[in-house]
C-alpha cells in the first residue's frame, strides 16, 4: 500500500524529511502574509524565538530603538509581527472602532484563581467583553471621582512622609525604587479596599507580593513572545486542574489578598442588612472605595458583573496600579536628581507657591490634587519623565482585522500583529526635538516669547497627543487618573518636606525591561527640610 511506502520512506529518511519540513516552515514564515517586504533582522523573519531571546535579555527597548533608527518607521520583529514608529499609525492601530484586538501576549498576563484564568480589562482580547466590563466600572475611574479617592491617598501619603522621616531621616540609605513601590501598593490597597497592605508600616514585602510580581513579569515578557509556551508552564491544563481540585494552590498572592478583602466586605454587607438594634451612636459614613463601586456595579448589572469579575477588578488594580505608578515615580525623582537645574527650578516653584500661601497644609507638606494642577513646571517635569522612561517597555500588540488595513501608508494583511513602542515613539525627533535623549522639562512649556504663539501651542499639543505611557484609544489604562493623582501629590509633597540626594551621585541605575521597565540600584538619602511658610505669617 502507498501508505506503507510513505511511512517506510519517512522512517528510513527521517533526517532528510525533518530538514525539508524545517526549511519549508522557515520559508513559509519568511514570506508570511507579504511581510518579507518590511526590513528587520533576518532571523526575526524566520522565527519568534529571535524575539524571545531579545526580550529574555531584558533590554528589548534598546533593540527596538536601534532597529527603527536603522530601518525606518516600520520594522519586522517576527514572522507575523510589525513595529511602527510613525505617529500616524497610532490612530489606526489604537483608534476607536477600527476592529483591532489585543494579541495573545495579554492572555499570558491573566491571573489565576482556583485553577481558572481571569480575563481583566487589561488582559482580555475580547473587545465586546471589554466594552461591557468597562461600561460597568468606568464611572469609578472618571476624573470627577478623584475627589472621592484623595482622602485615601492623603492617609497613605502622610504615613509615607512620616515613615520616610523615621526610617531614613537620619541620613540612612534608602532603596528608593522599592520604597516607592511600597507606597504605590499601599495607596492602591487603600483606594480599592479602604485597607493598606501594610508595606509602609512594616517596611517589608508583605506576603512576598512585590517579589512575586517581579518574578511574574520576568516570566510574562519573554513567554508572551510565544504565548503557546504559557500553556506548557503557568497555565498548564494539568496544573490548573490540580488547582481546581484543591491539591495545589495556583492562586496569585495578590488574588488571595483581594479575595480576603472581598469576603470581609460581603460579610459587612450581610451585617448591614440585618435588623438594626436601637443605638445612640451616629452612623459612620465611609468614603466610597473602588471595591464598594465594583459591588454596586454587580448590583446594577448582575447579569454580567459577577463576583468573579469584581474580584478580577480588585486584583488587576494591584497588578497594574502599583507597578506602573512606582516606575513613573522613580523616573521623576531620578531624572530630577540627575538634572540639578531642573530640580532647583521645581523647588523654587514649590517654595514660591508656599510663600504665596497657595498650599493648605503647612504642617506635613502634603499637596492637594487641585494645588498640584497650578504648578506648570511640576507638570512639565512629570511629563518629561513619562517621555524618557515610560512604564511599558514593549510594543502594545494588536491584531489587524480580517481583510487587512492601511497603516501609516502601508497595507498590512489581516491577522498580522502590529504595535507601537512608547520607548521608540517618545524619541521621535520630529515631534520632541533633536535632543530627545535629554531630560528637558522646558520642552513641555509654551514659550511666552515666541512670535507664533499658536504654533507653540500646537507643538505642545502634538507632543501630548503622541504620548503612549498609558496606552491609547478604548484600551487606555483605566487607572490612569488614579496614577496621576498619586504622582502629582507625592512628588511635590516629598520635595517640600525633604532634601533628596543620591547616595552616590556617580552611580547609574540599572534598568530591567520585563514588559514594565523597572529600575534597580537607585539609592538615595533624605534630609528633613523646613517647610517654607507664607510670607505674611
Amino acid at each position: 500500500m502507498i501508505t506503507d511506502q510513505i511511512l517506510h520512506f519517512v522512517v528510513t529518511h527521517w533526517l532528510a524529511v525533518l530538514s525539508v519540513g524545517l526549511v519549508s516552515w522557515l520559508v513559509r514564515n519568511r514570506y508570511h502574509n507579504g511581510l518579507s517586504q518590511y526590513p528587520g533582522p533576518f532571523l526575526a523573519s524566520l522565527t519568534d524565538w529571535w524575539r524571545f531571546v531579545d526580550v529574555y535579555r531584558r533590554r528589548p527597548e534598546t533593540t527596538h530603538i536601534a532597529l527603527h533608527k536603522k530601518y525606518g518607521p516600520v520594522v519586522r520583529l517576527g514572522p507575523n509581527t510589525l513595529s511602527f514608529s510613525d505617529p500616524d499609525a497610532l490612530k489606526t492601530i489604537y483608534g476607536l472602532n477600527k476592529g483591532f484586538v489585543k494579541s495573545d501576549f495579554y492572555v499570558v498576563q491573566q491571573s489565576v484563581v482556583k485553577g481558572h484564568s481571569l480575563q481583566s480589562l487589561f488582559s482580555t482580547t475580547d473587545n465586546d467583553f471589554h466594552m461591557q466590563f468597562r461600561r460597568c466600572v468606568n464611572a469609578a475611574f472618571a476624573m470627577s471621582a478623584l475627589v472621592q479617592y484623595e482622602p485615601f491617598v492623603d492617609n497613605t501619603t502622610k504615613l509615607f512622609l512620616k515613615q520616610t522621616e523615621r526610617l531614613y531621616g537620619e541620613d540612612n540609605k534608602c532603596d528608593f525604587t522599592r520604597w516607592l513601590q511600597f507606597y504605590a501598593f499601599d495607596v492602591i490597597g487603600e483606594i480599592t479596599y479602604s485597607k493598606r497592605h501594610g508595606f509602609i508600616e512594616k517596611n517589608e514585602d508583605i506576603d512576598g507580593i512585590v517579589a512575586y510580581l517581579t518574578k511574574l513579569f520576568l516570566y510574562v515578557a519573554p513567554i508572551g513572545q510565544i504565548p503557546i509556551l504559557d500553556r506548557l508552564f503557568l497555565k498548564n491544563p494539568i496544573y490548573l486542574k490540580l488547582s481546581q481540585w484543591g491539591i495545589i494552590d495556583a492562586t496569585f498572592p495578590v488574588a488571595r489578598f483581594a479575595r480576603a478583602r472581598m469576603a470581609e466586605r460581603l460579610e459587612e454587607e450581610k451585617d448591614e442588612k440585618a435588623p438594626l438594634l436601637p443605638t445612640s451612636e451616629k452612623p459612620v459614613v465611609k468614603s466610597p472605595d473602588l471595591l464598594s463601586k465594583f459591588l454596586a456595579a454587580r448590583e446594577a448589572r448582575p447579569d454580567f458583573m459577577t463576583d468573579t469579575l469584581v474580584q478580577t477588578m480588585a486584583v488587576s488594580m494591584a497588578f497594574a496600579g502599583s507597578e506602573t505608578t512606582a516606575i513613573s515615580l522613580s523616573a521623576v525623582f531620578y531624572f530630577l536628581l540627575k538634572n540639578p537645574a531642573a530640580l532647583a527650578r521645581l523647588r523654587e516653584e514649590l517654595d514660591a507657591a508656599a510663600r504665596e500661601g497657595r498650599f493648605s497644609d503647612y504642617e506635613t507638606g502634603l499637596v492637594t490634587w487641585h494645588e498640584s494642577q497650578t504648578l506648570p513646571y511640576l507638570d512639565a517635569c512629570v511629563k518629561e519623565a513619562f517621555r524618557l522612561h515610560p512604564a511599558p517597555g514593549l510594543p502594545m500588540e494588536r491584531i489587524v482585522p480580517k481583510g487587512g488595513i492601511e497603516i501609516a501608508g502601508h497595507y498590512v494583511g489581516g491577522g498580522t500583529i502590529v504595535g507601537c513602542s512608547a520607548w521608540v515613539l517618545h524619541r521621535n525627533e520630529d515631534i520632541f526635538g533633536p535632543d530627545v535623549e535629554a531630560y528637558r522639562p522646558e520642552r513641555w512649556l509654551v514659550d511666552e516669547k515666541a512670535k507664533d504663539r499658536e504654533a507653540e501651542e500646537q507643538r505642545v499639543k502634538v507632543m501630548n497627543g503622541s504620548m503612549l505611557q498609558f496606552g491609547m484609544g478604548s484600551r487606555t489604562c483605566i487607572g490612569k487618573n488614579i496614577s496621576l493623582l498619586e504622582i502629582y501629590k507625592l512628588v511635590p509633597s516629598m520635595l517640600r518636606r525633604f532634601e533628596v540626594e543620591f547616595d552616590d551621585p556617580n552611580q547609574e541605575w540599572e534598568i530591567v525591561n520585563a514588559w514594565f521597565v523597572k529600575q534597580n540600584n537607585f539609592t538615595t538619602r533624605f534630609k528633613l527640610r523646613e517647610l517654607v511658610k507664607p510670607e505674611d505669617k
